[in-house]
């Protein structure tokens, strides 16, 4: 009976309610298994967005197998695989209804609790500018208008603002849309008033079809020099009129995204493509990514514990083939770790990834010629994603508490 449940383990890891019973050898090679299927799936999904449906089948029969088998209130279970069973849960909350946010509350709670952070400043929802920022080719009337509005500010409360194309995702309404005018409204923590980074999606050159986005993501400074970020997509509709109304890609019935996926770091800095922003703007440029990397360590407002998903690329302690090309000077984990900018873990964007390593913008300060960096960007996803049994990849190490 024993080696007919262990089979039953080895064959379907998904189906697992065998284990409930199950000997802890048996329970043992049920986590193995289900461990190297996860990742492998994980990757999968990495690498293409048709795979993430198989992906989400797994990670729903492995947490479904937790609560059947009450594996979550078993103190020795728990104690063997405390890192497994939580990252697990975490994991799955954005499969859980009304949470495609990915945090621990409901998606209607969060946005109703985060409303004084994500809210967009009226002086950004005027006629004038919602119709100036519909097309790239009245952009500079919007600036014009963004200029009038700093002539009446202090110094230290003036918008940064500068228009450019992305080099990685396209907008939530328009995979292909890649242009954006982006404003800065400056906070104040002595005030409790967070900073604002305001994005319009831009069309480009000479099309007409309209761009819906307008997303918000609301960074809140305390005196501590802790950060919360908070994070909202808006839609624009054009009526019939002229007028714009400006409503929550939620509040529309238009679904969500699960935010963290791409905000590891809560803000992202901003890597235009080459020759997208005017002669006259790169210094904001330099700007917004100054006050980027002064927000500290990345944190979510008590909605989401980001450390639950575990180390992320380039971490050293665990690396499957020995070091990487250039680490001798330069590290993911050096950066991208829990006390500067967040790990880079899984759920993770595979085109904001490659972009930054592949596109030249990481490692920070490293020369490394083009097929150098595709080499580093090949290794840094089989070190993470190796489940070789033994020399297991930095997630697959981690969730069996190889680390502690």
């Amino acid at each position: 009976m024993g080696l007919l449940l262990l089979l039953l383990t080895v064959a379907a890891p998904q189906a697992l309610g065998a284990i409930c019973a199950g000997t802890t050898i048996e329970r043992d090679a049920w986590v193995q298994r289900s461990i190297d299927l996860l990742i492998r799936r994980a990757r999968a999904a990495y690498e293409d967005e048709k795979a993430e449906r198989a992906y989400g089948r797994t990670l729903g029969g492995i947490s479904n197998t937790l609560k059947r088998c009450k594996l979550t209130d078993d103190a020795s279970f728990l104690a063997r695989y405390p890192e497994f069973v939580e990252y697990i849960r975490v994991l799955s909350l954005d499969q859980q209804p009304g949470h495609e946010l990915g945090f621990e509350v409901t998606d209607r709670e969060y946005f109703q609790k985060t409303q004084a952070f994500i809210s967009i400043p009226d002086f950004l929802l005027t006629p004038e500018l919602l119709k100036a920022v519909r097309h790239y080719e009245t952009l500079p009337q919007a600036k014009a208008i963004l200029r009038s509005i700093n002539a009446t500010k202090p110094a230290d409360e003036q918008l940064l603002f500068f228009s450019y194309e992305s080099r990685h995702l396209g907008t939530p309404d328009n995979d292909n849309s890649y242009r954006r005018l982006l404003v800065l409204v400056p906070g104040n923590p002595q005030k409790n008033i967070p900073e604002k980074w305001v994005q319009f999606g831009i069309p480009d050159p000479h099309k007409r079809a309209a761009i819906r986005n307008l997303s918000v993501v609301a960074v809140a400074l305390d005196q501590k020099h802790t950060t919360d970020s908070y994070f909202k997509d808006y839609f624009r509709t054009y009526r019939r009129d002229g007028s714009v109304m400006i409503k929550g890609r939620w509040e529309l019935g238009e679904g969500d995204d699960n935010c963290v996926t791409c905000h590891k770091s809560g803000v992202l800095p901003i890597f235009p493509v080459d020759g997208s922003v005017s002669e006259d703007e790169k210094w904001i440029v330099e700007e917004v990514n100054k006050r980027f990397l002064t927000y500290g360590a990345p944190r979510f407002g008590g909605y989401l514990d980001a450390s639950k998903f575990g180390p992320g690329l380039g971490s050293a302690k665990v690396t499957a083939h020995g070091p990487h090309p250039a680490q001798s000077s330069a590290n993911c984990a050096t950066c991208h770790q829990p006390n500067n900018l967040g790990w880079l873990n899984w759920p993770m964007d595979s085109v904001l990834i490659s972009s930054f390593v592949e596109g030249g913008r990481m490692p920070l300060g490293v020369d490394l010629k083009d097929r150098e960096r595709s080499a580093l960007y090949v290794r840094l996803i089989d070190d993470y994603f190796s489940i070789d049994q033994k020399h297991p990849g930095v997630l697959k190490a981690w969730l069996l508490g190889l680390n502690r």
